[in-house]
């Protein structure tokens, strides 16, 4: 999903400087490489665990069984007290206090790894980490101890729903994390007619966000990335007393969106025109279909079939795990995407799978081992900004803590 990263990415900018997205070179130095178990061959940094476990699940989700090695990778990125971090270029090295600790690659590395079995005790430490740097307000932020956003509560959710937990049992000085997104709610009518906001201004006011209202509604619905088509419910706007209220209520402002600008959510930064933005429509193609709204779920990923293949390709594995995870919630091929393969482009950005079903995936195994991470950070940023991610989640992937 487009799930959750672009807060961070922008508090990257800030910290690195002001980065011009014309400027960034998109291809790789030839002297320097990343380890060969690992999807994509940009600067895993800041997504390195979310973009392997986006590819993961969503192999898994089409029936592909990916590399050993690859699988292995993630389980290896896992600190001794149940976190992942970002990125780890050498998991030998315990994590310390200086780890950067990242509670939404944590949530998708649990996804993933529930999803292909066999790793109990790796995603057992990892709720129970999750659990214990929950908020007192119920909810998650980006770094243990940050503010609660709705992207990082909603993603933890799917991962506590992914493991078989309760996500309203796992409480906080008597909080859950739904009573964390509905404080994140805006009530209906005006401008944010139900939707969600990332998190309170400096003012404690809240502002509709398309990206975080995705991510709400999934989030509300008490589900993880993969979802199959929900019950619709009566999409009217009400009084969000409940969490299914808040979904149904976001899940209607996300369709007013679409509908507006053809099928399609927009971003634009300051200063910037305003321009389409592929990661969050499909993350709101998901959260629509979890809901039951399928009928602008299909036009939405009719638009995406039309219109996303240069995104994908500029953008990598999370994309593509991306797109998939939106097929598959509307019942549509990714296999015949647009007509595109994108099982078949996902799998050519990493080691080639165990199975791979009608796939032929393009292996990467040329890839040196390698511990570099640093070549691609001003690649990544300029993308991220000319992509236009938005506020919430970037589902490319949310690419640095808050707090940098």
């Amino acid at each position: 999903m487009n799930v959750r990263r672009s807060a961070a990415v922008l508090a990257a900018v800030a910290v690195i400087g002001a980065a011009t997205p014309a400027a960034a070179d998109p291809s790789p130095s030839p002297s320097q490489a990343f380890p060969s178990a690992l999807y994509g061959d940009k600067d895993p940094k800041f997504d390195g665990v979310w973009r392997q476990s986006l590819a993961l699940l969503a192999q898994d989700t089409v029936g592909v069984k990916p590399a050993a090695k690859s699988v292995q990778w993630l389980v290896r990125q896992q600190c001794a007290d149940g976190s992942f971090a970002s990125y780890r270029p050498d998991p030998t090295t315990a994590c310390d206090a200086k780890t950067m600790l990242d509670t939404n690659a944590t949530s998708a590395a649990v996804q993933a790894l529930t999803a292909l079995g066999g790793h109990d005790d790796v995603t057992r430490k990892a709720v129970g980490w999750l659990k214990a740097v929950q908020n007192k307000d119920g909810g998650w932020g980006y770094s243990p101890g940050g503010a609660s956003d709705t992207n990082s509560t909603s993603i933890v959710i799917g991962a506590l729903a992914a493991a078989g937990e309760k996500p309203d049992r796992v409480e906080k000085d008597g909080k859950s994390p739904y009573d964390a997104l509905l404080k994140l709610a805006l009530p209906c009518g005006g401008d944010g007619d139900g939707a969600f906001a990332f998190q309170p201004d400096k003012k404690g006011e809240l502002a509709a966000n398309a990206d975080a209202t995705a991510a709400g509604v999934l989030g509300a619905l008490g589900t993880g990335m993969v979802v199959e088509p929900g019950k619709k419910s009566d999409a009217t706007c009400e009084k969000a007393a409940t969490p299914r209220q808040a979904a149904a209520n976001g899940a209607g402002y996300l369709t007013a969106a679409l509908a507006k600008d053809g099928d399609h959510l927009m971003s634009a930064l300051a200063g910037a025109e305003p321009q389409p933005d592929f990661g969050n429509t499909a993350d709101a193609v998901v959260a629509l279909a979890a809901q039951g709204d399928t009928a602008q779920a299909e036009k939405s990923v009719r638009w995406l079939e039309k219109n996303s293949a240069s995104w994908a390709a500029q953008s990598g594995p999370a994309a593509y795990a991306q797109l998939i995870l939106a097929a598959h919630a509307t019942g549509t091929n990714p296999r015949d995407f647009g007509g595109a393969d994108l099982v078949k482009q996902l799998g050519a950005t990493g080691p080639a799978p165990q199975t791979a079903g009608k796939t032929t995936s393009g292996a990467s195994d040329e890839k040196e081992d390698s511990g570099s991470d640093f070549f691609g950070v001003w690649w990544y940023v300029g993308v991220c900004l000319v992509a236009g991610i938005g506020i919430g989640f970037l589902f490319t992937g949310r690419k640095k803590q808050q707090q940098l």
